[in-house]
């Protein structure tokens, strides 16, 4: 099923599915009982756009925190359980919005009916979540390797669990560090199920190979039609997650909105330090909320003609720089202020 064919599912005051928009998710890396620590680490996430944060709860001290982060937070929170179903409970008990399990590592079928017991009884999804990494040895033994195959079936049958207890308010993700593969399970996934699908690259590494994965691999899943909500799971500052699942939507055509900076690549008429500029002014636009193109351009040769289809943008000389407008120089600045001018053309983009 294609996002618009998928069911509509509620978390807190989001909704997902339906052709609803994708929505971006991220996790918090701190210790989800240091309730400090862990709202102040989600406000920077939601400042930066994030819309669904998920928080591990291996512990009771960390279920009871859920209670009073919720009431510091404006975005749905998910619990991350493992092995124990008593903290899938205890979650929900102190506000989470939905709940992340495997049904098969939480133990037998009577911690799974009770769970989903709590979860019925406050109309909470659970997202049934299934990692290459933890696929049963049955299925490894039976598809001669872990595979796309193995993972959608490892995933339905857990999600079967629930649906003989009657339980159908469900989302599904299924990850792998094989892009290839993951790409692969998702279409053969998406082909078996209506249910909401959370897509993402598992364990995709640091910033630099992790963006680099996540962006092939939840392109070319999202391209199909594919997913309700996304991660890109970074080995560092969560916050990056949310910068680069915000640019890949928006390059897919998937979400609208936000500064876009395109600049150049360098070369040896470059005089300025465009790397340390360009860098600066992708920081800077992200304080503003308008939807246009920003160009970062090396040298005042061809930084009119390349920028021509950017809405604004700067281009460096020698100690000095130029402020264009639409292909058009509009004036010539000290390389120093070439920051500071654009940064007040923006706030007075819409006067």
């Amino acid at each position: 099923m294609t996002r618009e064919q998928t069911r509509v599912i509620r978390i807190g005051e989001r909704v997902i599915g339906g052709g609803n928009p994708v929505l971006i998710q991220s996790m918090t890396n701190t210790r989800t009982e240091d309730v400090e620590a862990t709202v102040a680490q989600i406000h920077a996430l939601e400042k930066a756009g994030c819309e669904i944060i998920r928080c591990t709860v291996p512990a009771s001290e960390a279920a009871k925190a859920v209670g009073e982060i919720k009431k510091r937070i404006s975005i749905p929170l998910v619990a991350d359980i493992h092995f124990d179903y008593r903290m899938a409970i205890a979650a929900m008990e102190n506000g989470a919005d939905k709940i992340r399990i495997n049904p098969g590592n939480i133990g037998g079928k009577d911690k799974v009916a009770a769970v989903v017991s709590a979860a019925r009884e406050r109309n909470i999804p659970i997202r049934v979540g299934v990692n290459s990494g933890s696929l049963e040895k049955e299925l490894v033994e039976k598809y001669r390797g872990v595979t796309a195959e193995g993972l959608v079936e490892s995933a339905l049958d857990k999600v079967g669990m629930i649906e003989e207890l009657g339980y159908e308010n469900l989302v599904i993700s299924i990850k792998s560090s094989d892009v290839m593969m993951c790409v692969k399970a998702h279409e053969l996934l998406a082909e078996k199920t209506d249910y909401p699908l959370h897509v993402g690259i598992t364990e995709a590494g640091t910033i630099f190979s992790g963006n680099i994965k996540s962006s092939v691999g939840l392109a070319l899943i999202l391209n199909q039609g594919i997913g309700d909500t996304i991660r890109v799971s970074l080995t560092g500052d969560p916050v990056q997650e949310i910068k680069s699942a915000k640019l890949i939507l928006k390059t897919l055509g998937l979400r609208k909105g936000g500064i876009e900076v395109v600049s150049c690549p360098t070369c040896g008429r470059t005089k300025i330090d465009l790397i340390g500029l360009a860098n600066q002014v992708e920081d800077m636009v992200s304080q503003f909320p308008l939807d246009i193109k920003v160009a970062v351009m090396g040298c005042a040769v061809n930084g009119p003609g390349e920028a021509k289809e950017a809405d604004i943008g700067i281009a460096g000389g020698i100690g000095e720089g130029l402020l264009i407008k639409k292909g058009e120089i509009i004036k010539k600045v000290p390389e120093g202020e070439l920051l500071s001018v654009l940064r007040e053309e923006l706030a007075h983009w819409n006067d």
